[in-house]
């Protein structure tokens, strides 16, 4: 069988034999969002440069790079991660002899996260005004569990507990294969419970009229709707209710750590990017006018 030379003298077996076999090891465990955002990324690295992965050079990697232009810089930044991403998994596993995606430098995009941070007054609007109890059901719940909608779309009923004083834990089952326990409020479980109905513990809480999970098109659509019945002319996503989860929260004295655990970061790091994005000082208050 081929083999690949690591670096310090590391033998590896080769573990694909073609692209196909190689993208698709390095998808396997993913998330279905995932994979359909990473193997639509692949495919135009793939349609631009057209020879197997093997034999993509720094030269044809730089190329790609340069031919993003028209996409918007985080487009960029995810579209460059995934082919790097992929060049050194099929370096790793002895398709690939050399990592070229090593050398590549990707650039930080602007940080756009303020301009998607709705004010707790917006928000409130847009769920308030909200009359189908399913739908606004969904709005309070992106709010309170600040979960991510291919979260929420997967929740079933056994993953909601009642708790004391009459608050529920919901169980999320998100990126990375992570499991988190979040706390909701009674308002919210209320909610639920009426929704519920008769529907056993493995049916979906967020149901479409098949019976079947809403899927991550159709809560789009239902966030969508409820901002613009709002008046709210941006173009809001259900990400942009977990941005304001942690941003409202913070603001208002939640601990750092809290936020980390609800939302499920890697990191305080990752959380940290929301007290950047608010600063609640400025140094027009310590210069002279």
């Amino acid at each position: 069988m081929d083999t690949a030379i690591l670096p310090l003298g590391t033998v590896i077996r080769r573990q694909a034999d073609s692209d196909e076999q190689a993208i698709r090891l390095w998808l396997h465990g993913k998330s279905a969002h995932s994979q359909r955002a990473y193997t639509s990324d692949i495919e135009r690295l793939r349609s631009f440069v057209v020879r197997p992965l093997p034999q993509i050079t720094l030269d044809d990697l730089q190329g790609f790079a340069d031919s993003l232009a028209d996409l918007a810089p985080a487009s960029q930044k995810r579209t460059l991660a995934a082919a790097k991403s992929l060049i050194t998994f099929s370096f790793k596993i002895g398709y690939s002899t050399f990592n070229v995606g090593a050398a590549l430098t990707v650039r930080k995009p602007k940080n756009t996260l303020a301009e998607r941070i709705l004010s707790h007054e917006d928000i409130t609007r847009i769920i308030e005004r909200e009359d189908n109890p399913r739908n606004h059901a969904i709005l309070r719940a992106l709010y309170e569990t600040g979960c991510r909608v291919s979260e929420l779309c997967g929740l079933k009923w056994r993953d909601v507990q009642p708790r004391d004083g009459g608050l529920a834990q919901v169980t999320i089952f998100g990126k990375g294969g992570k499991t988190r326990h979040v706390l909701v409020s009674q308002r919210l479980h209320e909610e639920l419970c009426r929704l519920r109905g008769s529907s056993g513990t493995d049916a979906p809480v967020f149901p479409s009229k098949s019976g079947r999970a809403l899927d991550q098109p159709a809560v789009f659509r239902v966030i969508q709707g409820a901002a613009k019945g709002a008046g709210i002319e941006q173009r809001v996503s259900p990400h942009w209710f977990r941005h304001a989860a942690a941003s409202h929260a913070l603001d208002n004295g939640a601990p750092i750590s809290l936020v980390k655990e609800q939302l499920g970061h890697s990191s305080l790091e990752v959380t940290s990017v929301y007290v950047h994005a608010r600063p609640t000082d400025g140094l027009f208050k310590f210069l002279n006018r």
